[in-house]
């Protein structure tokens, strides 16, 4: 990963040598000869580690240290010093400074040094994604208890550092939204704004608006000159949902954008520069679209550097009870309830349970229930009634069901669920009203 360095050091030899060595390696660096115009430095711009003498005119490094620790405490601090000075540096270690250097220098060893902090920003890096990821940062809120949404989180891990397209892809309501913000926010680009739009919410002229904006007239109702998100998103990422309901005539523009990373916006003649990352979504089948020439291939091609699956909620098991009390804290205090759990015997309804509609439609199930409910922990009752049907028993090996047993367990929910209407249930079941008392009544 990349590391911006700021060296303060009044002595011109020094300073030469130690950005000679620290360019050589592919840092980027900037030099200045006091504290006073080194803390002017950091104010304009973003640097990742300080290198400061102690001893400058003017502000002196101690004075500098104190200063940037109180105001950019994520920067990270090497302080120079001689062997007069060493306790100096010592102290300003106590405080927080990450190492300290001795003139001479040996110039491996401040490579060492920076290779230490490098890789302490890079475990930063990976924490706050994994913050992300469990829902501590930008609203976002991704549980990965299950082996199939951990390696999800790896390949996000695995890109943190590029900026390359993505393609996500899986039913609708596994919660791509908030992998696209992970992978935002745990990017190059967290810095800078993260957009979305779902291409299946506009016409073709209303999308080509809100991507590329429109001059003054460019149609009937454009009274002013408008931003498209593109433009907005500029140094950030723009998160494309539904992208296989873009018309094929918008799929032609919107690849051009790619390819040659500028625009024009709708009736503008001047070419804008694309600084984004983009990231897109489907729930269909691309391949199938491809082939049936309703998705450009071309287009397919430049979005898919990095195709990333998320799996449909009944395949990933594990998430469920998590993600239910993640939900669970989330809806509590949106609701001002203290609901602080979920029985037991709730959870084994949600395990039972297949989720047709993913990850948004347990959050439905959690919130309706934080809603409902009276107590301090989520009952069954304040469930749906219609999941309570696809309830499994799970088996105790100390007592296994025989199977008139599970048949009558599930007649009962399922006249439960119809209001002890026999008639109906009978006709659910696809037996008579006859076979239904049997089952009922079976001993």
């Amino acid at each position: 990963m990349a590391i911006n360095i700021l060296i303060a050091e009044d002595e011109e030899i020094t300073v030469k040598h130690l950005v000679y060595a620290l360019e050589d390696e592919g840092y980027s660096v900037t030099s200045v000869n006091n504290g006073a115009d080194a803390f002017k430095k950091i104010q304009q711009e973003s640097f990742d580690l300080l290198i400061a003498d102690i001893k400058m005119p003017g502000m002196d490094g101690l004075t500098l240290f104190n200063k940037v620790k109180d105001n950019y405490p994520a920067m990270e601090v090497i302080i120079v010093t001689g062997f007069g000075s060493i306790q100096s540096a010592v102290d300003v270690m106590r405080k927080g400074a990450a190492d300290y250097i001795t003139k001479p220098f040996n110039v491996d060893e401040i490579l060492l040094k920076i290779d230490k902090i490098k890789e302490i920003k890079r475990l930063e890096k990976e924490n706050m994604a994994l913050k992300v990821s469990l829902g501590l940062g930008r609203d976002t809120s991704i549980v990965a208890k299950s082996l199939m949404m951990k390696k999800v989180i790896e390949i996000i891990s695995s890109i943190m550092n590029s900026d390359c397209n993505v393609l996500l892809t899986g039913e609708s309501g596994v919660g791509k939204g908030m992998v696209a913000k992970l992978i935002h926010y745990s990017g190059l680009r967290k810095d800078s704004p993260f957009l979305a739009v779902n291409c299946a919410t506009f016409t073709e002229e209303l999308l080509a608006s809100e991507l590329f904006g429109h001059e003054k007239g460019a149609f009937t109702g454009a009274i002013a000159k408008k931003q498209g998100l593109i433009d907005i998103a500029h140094k950030g990422s723009l998160f494309l949902d539904e992208i296989a309901e873009m018309s094929p005539s918008l799929q032609a523009k919107f690849l051009k954008v790619l390819e040659d990373r500028e625009f024009m916006r709708v009736g503008g003649v001047k070419p804008i520069k694309a600084d984004v990352r983009f990231i897109a979504a489907t729930n269909q089948n691309i391949n199938v679209l491809v082939s049936d020439g309703r998705f450009r291939e071309d287009l397919y091609y430049r979005l898919n550097v990095m195709d990333i699956y998320i799996p449909p909620l009944r395949e990933r098991r594990e998430d469920i009870v998590p993600l239910s009390k993640h939900f669970l804290n989330k809806q509590a205090r949106k609701a001002n309830k203290k609901i602080k759990d979920i029985s037991k015997e709730s959870l084994e309804v949600l395990m039972s349970y297949g989720f047709p509609g993913n990850v948004r439609e347990l959050e439905n199930i959690i919130e309706r229930a934080v809603i409902l409910e009276k107590t301090s922990q989520i009952t069954p009752a304040s469930l749906p009634q219609t999941i309570k049907l696809f309830q499994v028993e799970s088996i105790d090996p100390n007592r296994i069901k025989k199977l008139n047993e599970i048949g009558k367990d599930y007649a009962e929910k399922v006249l439960e669920h119809v209001e002890g209407n026999k008639s109906k249930a009978a006709e659910m079941l696809g037996i008579s009203r006859t076979s239904l008392w049997r089952i009922l009544n079976n001993n």
